[in-house]
């Protein structure tokens, strides 16, 4: 392997390249934007839709300065691409006759580049990779994979990349992605994929490259039935949500689990206990039972009167129409829209036996009766999901019915609302009741289901909410990714194959990455101090980086317990220490239990320090980022100041949530980790 200076002719003849590439993208841009299509439109509705599918190929289309056009090179011996060349990267570009100048990092012939090795070359004789500063072209390096007396090393440039300190959101790792992400990436869109991994594994990274490969794999199938990335909060979907655009794919929506079900405006919250049984599976069947529980059976005949005729079906009859309807278990609005076609069918055959010849039109004409309407809302009413949870959290008589043999007492009274509201709209509803009433809808009209959901951060979603996020992707595939330690809620899963029962796709495969690419091997020990109290089991992450002094930990003496004058002493040395990180490249991240956020804040300000809020993009000038403990989950920094680890695990309900709380601060460093601490640090970390 060879690292070669910008002074080689080779370097110069890869920037003509680089040139050539950039001036036939901008001609591939040039030709869609010259594009007339009035004479190929019927209509305004097509030209419209035409009109916004060329403004997005000119967005897809778009040469990034900052961002290289290709970052890789295959130079193929024999077989089918004998003596060929291909330049890897972010979208395909061709010259004027059609010839292609860079590959997508998607198509098949790319694979190899990920994939290859000295044991398994895959036909390649040299991978090429490349090194770039600001966007200009700076230098190679070589593989030779076909020649043994070559040692395989690991590549400097891969690592520079992977080490490159961030400024704003969350950028691609097409230029770096590993043989095992490589794989999950490219798995076939049939199946649904889990994905475990530690901090600083690149799981997220996966996903989302995951979505672009299956829109570049399976386009057309997608750009009909849709795709989801779901994330854990606002400020995590900011931080991400450059990422597949940078990559030419811009129609994947992005949403909280809360945006799938706000249905209800959510106003309340609700204590850990009454969370975690309104967010159990159970809660399915009580709602289930308290849906189908408006149906009563008939007990009068039915008398259709049509002109000078009428037509009698008796009681029994129109009850075996209604037991066949429960007995099929449909949804409850399918099979109230059904009983009326039903009765008017009964009808029918009594017209056609008395020598009448009925069609459609007919049979339509007596389901839209008055006795029949009559009937049904009688037998079959309607159903407002939003009104039936409020009356099952309001009336102990009715949730009692319906959670007998389910819930116990206890758990009934968690659920029972204290004060019960008078309507929907009056009502404080929590983001669990939420859940509660999506699934009531889906039990009375089905949820639309898309192609493919990415489910981020999934460890700490409840049962009904992986219910309810299976239930967009029922038709679909998902990719679930996360990891089991860093589950922070009461509710958080205990195990995938649990989550993924509820999901409804419990024939997912399980993946697991456990070698670490962004977290410092010295810091990832250190927090893996506390896997044996709070996920005892899980393997740690082996982290490839080697980054000695990443990790200070420094105690601020005589401030024990926090009052007036400690915390004041804890709040100098915790600006102090952001003052030095700042002195250092990249993006800063001061983490602090929720309840510190406030005095921090203030203390930054007087120090004139100004920072920023999570989910806001960081610039060169403004690099530091405040971010509460419970909004971590997800983000990274390339410096981390850690504010009293104590008081992260103390702000949570019990001390496993804590651990975990810590666990996930500890992790979101990619450079440096300085803990800044006044009260004992948690005996966990030994």
């Amino acid at each position: 392997m060879s690292v070669t200076s910008a002074t080689d002719d080779p370097l110069a003849r890869e920037r003509a390249h680089l040139s050539a590439s950039r001036a036939a993208l901008r001609a591939m841009r040039e030709d869609v934007e010259s594009l007339d299509i009035k004479d190929v439109t019927a209509n305004w509705v097509n030209a419209v839709i035409l009109t916004r599918q060329i403004e997005d190929r000119i967005k897809a289309l778009a040469d990034l300065a900052d961002t290289p056009l290709f970052f890789g090179r295959l130079d193929y011996l024999h077989t089918t691409q004998e003596g060929q060349r291909f330049y890897i990267g972010r979208r395909h570009v061709h010259d004027a006759a059609g010839d292609p100048m860079v590959i997508d990092w998607r198509a098949p012939v790319s694979q190899p580049y990920y994939q290859a090795s000295k044991q398994n070359p895959q036909d390649v004789g040299l991978r090429r990779r490349f090194g770039y500063t600001g966007g200009e072209l700076t230098a190679y390096e070589d593989e030779h994979l076909s020649d043994p007396s070559e040692l395989q090393q690991t590549s400097r440039l891969l690592q520079a990349e992977i080490e490159r300190p961030r400024v704003g959101p969350m950028r691609d790792i097409v230029a770096t992605i590993q043989p095992e992400q490589d794989e999950i990436v490219r798995s076939d869109l049939s199946g649904t994929v889990c994905v475990q991994g530690g901090p600083g594994t690149g799981k997220t990274a996966v996903g989302l490259h995951r979505v672009a490969y299956l829109l570049y794999a399976h386009r057309e199938r997608l750009a009909r039935t849709g795709t989801l990335v779901i994330g854990p909060n606002r400020s995590f979907l900011h931080y991400i949500e450059q990422v597949l655009p940078a990559l030419g794919e811009l129609e994947v929506q992005q949403a909280t689990v809360d945006d799938l079900v706000a249905h209800v405006e959510v106003r309340g919250t609700d204590e850990a206990a009454t969370a975690v049984v309104k967010g159990d599976a159970r809660m399915a069947e009580v709602l289930r039972r308290a849906v189908r529980s408006h149906v009563s059976l008939p007990t009068e005949p039915l008398m259709v009167v049509r002109g000078s005729r009428r037509w009698r079906v008796p009681a029994y009859e129109l009850e075996e129409m209604v037991r066949e309807l429960l007995d099929r278990d449909i949804r409850y609005g399918a099979a109230r829209e059904a009983l009326p076609q039903r009765i008017a069918h009964a009808v029918l055959v009594r017209m056609e036996e008395a020598g009448e010849a009925p069609d459609d039109r007919v049979q339509n004409a007596v389901a839209r009766n008055a006795a029949v309407k009559a009937v049904v809302k009688e037998c079959w009413p309607a159903v407002d999901p939003a009104k039936l949870v409020l009356r099952l959290l309001s009336d102990p008589d009715f949730l009692a019915e319906h959670a007998d043999g389910i819930l116990d007492e206890d758990e009934q009274k968690l659920l029972l609302w204290a004060k019960p509201a008078r309507s929907v709209k009056s009502a404080k509803w929590s983001a669990a009741d939420a859940v509660l009433v999506d699934e009531t809808k889906d039990l009375v009209e089905r949820t639309h289901s898309l192609g493919h959901v990415v489910l981020d951060e999934a460890q700490d979603l409840s049962p009904m909410q992986y219910r309810a996020v299976g239930r967009r992707c029922t038709t679909g595939s998902a990719t679930v990714l996360g990891d089991l330690a860093q589950g922070t809620t009461p509710w958080a899963t205990e195990s995938w194959a649990q989550a993924l029962e509820h999901l409804g796709k419990p024939e997912a495969l399980v993946e697991e990455l456990t070698a670490g690419f962004r977290v410092p091997r010295e810091v990832i020990a250190y927090a893996s101090r506390l896997l044996p109290h709070m996920s005892p089991g899980l393997a740690p992450v082996e982290s490839v980086r080697e980054n000695p002094g990443s990790l200070a930990i420094r105690r601020v003496e005589g401030t024990e317990g926090l009052d007036a004058a400690g915390a004041g002493g804890l709040d100098a040395a915790v600006v102090a220490a952001c003052v030095e990180s700042l002195a250092h490249e990249g993006s800063i991240g001061l983490i602090a239990a929720d309840a510190r956020i406030a005095p921090l804040a203030e203390a930054l300000e007087a120090a004139g320090l100004t920072y920023l809020s999570p989910g806001e993009e960081t610039t060169a000038d403004s690099r530091l980022t405040l971010v509460p403990a419970s909004l971590a989950k997800g983000l990274e920094y390339d410096y981390v100041v850690l504010d009293e680890p104590a008081a992260v695990v103390d702000g949570e309900p019990d001390e496993r949530t804590g651990l975990r709380r810590l666990y996930v601060a500890l992790t979101r460093a990619v450079s440096g980790l300085t803990i800044v601490h006044a009260a004992d640090l948690p005996g966990q970390l030994g």
